[in-house]
């Protein structure tokens, strides 16, 4: 009998600040319809300037240790996208903030957007292989593009982390798995760059290409049918993407794509990227706590879920309801995570996107912005010095 593994916990953080999309359109003389209607966006999250990718996988894992602990920990999997360093972790700095066991293995893996469910997979490997231990997954980016370029307007950032044991709470993950990879260069970022690459055009088609891919290899796999989905969670580089996908997955089917039809198995889960923006690695888990947070009862029943990272990398399966889900959910802590973000003006904005740290390894103290529970405190010596507030 196969063991039922899956995401017993779920927590997110975002940043302090949030870009509505209305002054980024009045800066720009934008229609305010191309952001609201055509990419489906509100606003985005805008990180501090003592805030990154670790402060923000920190302030999304703490509410699980607390509410877990850390005894059962023996592996903590980052996931991102927006490295901060070639070599170390950046699990290994929220280890040291979250005063995690030494006793614990620390990775960070990198695919994209992908890379949180690369992550989920081999954490059920790992309880698996020893069912009395807990893996604690990390999805944590933010997403930057050059000033005045197409993707400004999708930028974002949030962190999601997820306890994955034996018997979950919330979710369990079912085998199979269908499984997608393309060499493509539709969006890239080099090491050489702050700001990611885009092939706008070549990104879709090749997101699209990659919904096609897993799900052939997922029926072939035995998976379910389309018709046995409640819903369906989609990688949202914008959330009217989650639209196109799912409109291009029933075409690929032969079903009719009916407006009312798709928007019953998608508008859920837009919730919170419409207003946060593209978090990379978290975006698809921000989809799923959106859908859990507002939908009736799911008890049993299954979510598609597909994963998309470029370059490319895909992965589609599905995700179980378990009974007595709803009494572990954080929803009145995910609106408020969302509602406590301060406005910035596009002044504002423009200076903290433009911001970035000498290389000379001298002392630089950041300026304190952040209201979270962590914060950069700034660089001495090449080396990131993090404090918790």
């Amino acid at each position: 009998m196969s063991l039922s593994i899956g995401i017993h916990d779920l927590s997110f953080a975002t940043a302090e600040f949030v870009l509505p999309h209305t002054a980024l359109a009045a800066y720009n003389g934008t229609e305010i319809g191309k952001y609201h209607v055509g990419i489906g966006q509100e606003s985005m999250s805008i990180p501090a300037a003592d805030e990154d990718i670790v402060t923000m996988g920190a302030a999304a894992a703490a509410p699980i240790i607390a509410r877990h602990g850390s005894d059962r920990i023996r592996t903590v999997v980052f996931a991102t996208e927006s490295s901060i360093d070639q070599a170390k972790s950046a699990g290994v700095y929220v280890h040291s903030l979250l005063q995690l066991p030494s006793a614990t293995r620390v990775v960070e893996l990198k695919q994209a957007c992908y890379g949180a469910t690369a992550a989920l997979q081999f954490a059920i490997g790992l309880v698996q292989r020893d069912p009395a231990q807990q893996v604690l997954v990390i999805a944590s980016d933010v997403s930057k593009y050059e000033l005045d370029s197409p993707g400004e307007a999708t930028q974002g950032a949030a962190a999601v982390a997820m306890l994955v044991s034996l018997d979950p709470a919330l979710v369990r993950i079912e085998d199979p798995s269908g499984l997608f990879t393309a060499d493509v260069m539709d969006f890239w970022r080099p090491n050489y760059r702050n700001e990611a690459l885009v092939d706008g055009h070549e990104s879709i088609n090749a997101y699209l290409q990659a919904v096609e891919g897993t799900w052939k290899d997922y029926t072939e796999q035995g998976g379910r049918t389309l018709e046995e989905f409640a819903a369906f969670c989609y990688h949202q580089p914008f959330t009217k993407m989650a639209y196109k996908a799912h409109r291009h997955l029933l075409n690929y089917c032969g079903y009719d794509t009916d407006k009312n039809d798709i928007a019953r198995a998608i508008a859920q889960t837009t919730a919170y990227n419409t207003v946060i923006g593209n978090s990379y690695t978290a975006s698809v888990y921000l989809a799923l706590a959106a859908l859990l947070d507002q939908a009736g009862d799911l008890t049993g029943k299954s979510v598609g879920m597909f994963s998309y990272g470029s370059g490319s990398v895909a992965e589609f399966f599905a995700a179980t309801v378990v009974a007595g889900y709803r009494a572990h959910l954080r929803t009145e802590h995910n609106r408020e995570t969302i509602a406590r973000r301060r406005p910035v003006d596009y002044t504002g904005y423009r200076a903290l996107h433009e911001r970035s740290f000498p290389t000379d390894g001298g002392h630089h103290a950041t300026e304190a912005q952040t209201t979270g529970p962590f914060r950069l405190a700034g660089l001495s010596g090449h080396k990131r010095l993090y404090e918790t507030r």
